[in-house]
């Protein structure tokens, strides 16, 4: 695939960079055609992006739709069967601005401003449209071969809500055809997967923006998933020797000044509340609250390690934008734990939170994740708190125990915590791309912040060293997951509902609701579908809406012969057994969490 690079020369385009220049290529045909189709639009930025490309316009009054990107592609196609060629010219800071100014190009007048002084201006022409760019481009609009227009979304000019917000254009652009139908192929897995539809045909959760964005309600069925989960984690915990409490959802600004968030994280923050005189907050994390119970009284060094944890309601400011259902929202809880310890205790707590996060996915069957070691980066003087000392022997400290206990890992600058290095378990769900299920920091600053001693055998006071950890995330976030790689079809132990009795006719209804009790009495989730439906119809809803793990068909032959017809959705093979049979085969799956 030949290319032409900003000073004019073309080449063949390296294989790993062939992507980026069709989609980049691709945002400028849709310029294009987007100009041709509304002459008024302004253009601001239009970049290829790891999944597709996309443009942010300036078109005034026009409010485009879904509904519109049909003739949008189609114009699209229209410029690359007229296989313009591409064109490359720089021009000087002055004529540069003229020329945009000339185009009505407001935004493009502006990027140009941002730019260094002796910044080389390029731009790329073809056809009608000119673009400030600085390449690398396609020679012809004809080698934009497979591309698609997906979404329009909403974007403040340069990212600032102060800003003006723009309409962005998305779309996505492969090599081929077959990459292109390999891409929408995903794209209905996606759909299929996606929690937020499974959500709501379940009857999982809902939202509603009455109530607020990003603030979901969980229904029966959804909580009692959560509630399982929430039982789940705290039950190994406990057995671990972590300690839970409760701690208030607000804290004040001051405690959130002491911690360092407020300086590091208040963007992320809900605005602050003044009563009586004082500024509270709606808290984003637990850190302050787990230290302030750590510092309630004085600890010996034979006290540690202390293990507090919490399930804890948090609260952070999401853009709108980035809110996605229960994976992403404003109010979540959090499997939180703060560890306090001897730096002596380091390498065992962190090999036993490993081993915790190990246990967790085996039971849930993950099994595709990967380990980061997460550091800050040195250059950034406003994310990080400064302290170049602690941030070297905090690294250093976790690095060291990662290969001590020969983990696997990868190392990313710019990924910490504002306070120290973390572990981060990233996961790579079925669908999207991978992201944070579990972590582990360690930080030396918030114990120091918050003045926190414990006495050492020598009768010196020392400092302790804090884990930060979260082996199921947020439990919204995890349920999120759960959801999206099964489908809805939960395993039994965790299923909202783990039994459905369905009579075949009103003959059998009261042998199907002495089985239901049997059920319910011995601690199994079981439901009895009474609707006044043919049998079929109830199979089906049973297994395909409700993805119920078993279901129990009741009719004349089970009645006499005192047994029930198990019908197994994970097989759809049906088993004649009694119910002792079926109770026992039911309590060995959910204590094993097969």
């Amino acid at each position: 695939m030949k290319i032409i690079y900003n000073d004019g020369h073309v080449a063949e385009c390296p294989e790993d960079q062939e992507l980026e220049v069709l989609r980049h290529s691709a945002a400028h045909i849709m310029a294009q055609a987007v100009k041709r189709l509304y002459p008024d639009a302004h253009f601001a930025y239009g970049p290829a992006t790891e999944k597709g490309f996309h443009y942010d316009i300036d078109l005034g009054d026009v409010k485009l739709t879904d509904e519109d990107l049909p003739a949008i592609q189609a114009e699209m196609q229209k410029i690359v069967k007229e296989n313009l060629p591409f064109k490359v010219y720089p021009l000087p800071r002055d004529e540069a601005v003229q020329l945009m100014k000339d185009r009505g190009e407001i935004y493009k007048v502006e990027h140009i401003a941002d730019l260094a002084d002796d910044a080389v201006i390029t731009f790329y022409q073809q056809g009608d449209y000119i673009d400030m760019c600085v390449g690398p481009h396609l020679t012809y609009t004809k080698a934009l071969k497979a591309f698609k227009l997906t979404a329009l979304s909403g974007a403040y000019w340069k990212n600032n809500q102060n800003n003006k917000m723009l309409t962005r254009l998305n779309g996505v652009a492969f090599r081929n055809q077959e990459e292109l139908a390999a891409y929408e192929k995903q794209v209905e897995e996606a759909k299929a997967r996606d929690h937020r539809r499974i959500g709501r045909e379940m009857g999982l959760f809902m939202t509603d923006d009455l109530v607020g964005k990003g603030l979901p309600m969980f229904l029966p069925k959804g909580y009692t998933v959560w509630r399982e989960l929430e039982n789940y984690i705290r039950d190994k915990e406990l057995r671990l020797g972590y300690q839970h409490v409760m701690t208030p959802c607000v804290g004040t600004v001051d405690l959130y000044r002491t911690s360092g968030h407020w300086d590091h994280y208040k963007d992320n923050m809900f605005p602050a509340m003044e009563v009586e005189g004082e500024s509270f907050v709606l808290r984003p994390m637990n850190c302050p609250h787990h230290m302030m119970i750590y510092a309630n009284r004085l600890h010996s060094y034979r006290d540690l390690p202390i293990r507090i944890g919490e399930i804890a309601h948090d609260f952070r400011f999401e853009p709108s934008g980035t809110l996605k259902g229960i994976e992403r929202g404003r109010h979540f809880c959090q499997n939180d734990a703060h560890l306090f310890v001897t730096p002596e205790q380091i390498k065992d707590e962190v090999a036993s939170v490993v081993s915790l996060i190990r246990e967790v996915y085996q039971d849930f069957h993950i099994t595709d994740y990967r380990c980061v070691l997460s550091l800050r980066d040195p250059e950034d003087k406003v994310k990080y708190h400064q302290d170049d000392e602690m941030w070297n022997r905090a690294e250093s400290a976790l690095r060291e125990v990662l290969k001590e206990l020969n983990i696997d890992f990868t190392e990313e600058i710019g990924e910490a915590a504002f306070y120290g290095p973390k572990l981060d378990v990233n996961v790579k769900p079925a669908i999207g791309a991978e992201y944070t299920l579990s972590t582990c920091q360690l930080d030396f600053c918030l114990p120091a912040k918050f003045n926190l001693k414990y006495v050492d055998q020598d009768g010196s006071e020392k400092t302790p060293v804090v884990l930060h950890r979260a082996i199921l995330g947020s439990i919204d976030r995890f349920m999120a997951y759960l959801i999206e790689e099964t489908k809805g079809a939960f395993p039994l132990w965790v299923a909202p509902v783990q039994v459905k009795v369905l009579p075949v006719s009103d003959k059998s209804m009261e042998y199907a609701a002495k089985i239901t009790n049997a059920l319910l009495d011995d601690g199994i989730r079981a439901e009895l579908d009474e609707r006044n439906e043919k049998i079929g119809y109830k199979i089906r809803y049973a297994r395909q809406e409700d993805k119920v793990p078993y279901m129990l068909i009741i009719g004349e032959k089970e009645i006499n012969e005192n047994t029930v017809s198990v019908r197994d959705r994970a097989t759809d093979q049906t088993t004649s057994m009694t119910l002792d049979e079926l109770i026992k085969k039911l309590e060995k799956e959910i204590t094993e969490r097969l």
